[in-house]
């Protein structure tokens, strides 16, 4: 299973070739793919956040029952 760590590293890792590249459109493609590890990541920090709103109300709503 992906992981938000796993997102997060690729897009350092995406940001640290960036800095690294010497050809502008390598540092411009490099900063395009960190942007988008950086958009998976915070996706997965928002259904994460959603899932997890949603167990706990089952889980009160199945107390009350």
């Amino acid at each position: 299973m992906v992981t938000i760590t796993f997102y997060e590293e690729r897009a350092a890792e995406c940001r640290q070739q960036a800095t690294e590249a010497s050809l502008t459109n390598v540092r411009e493609r490099c900063l395009s793919a960190a942007e988008a590890w950086d958009n998976m990541a915070a996706r997965l920090k928002k259904t994460k956040a959603y899932r997890d709103t949603n167990e706990q109300g089952s889980v009160s709503t199945a107390l009350a029952d």
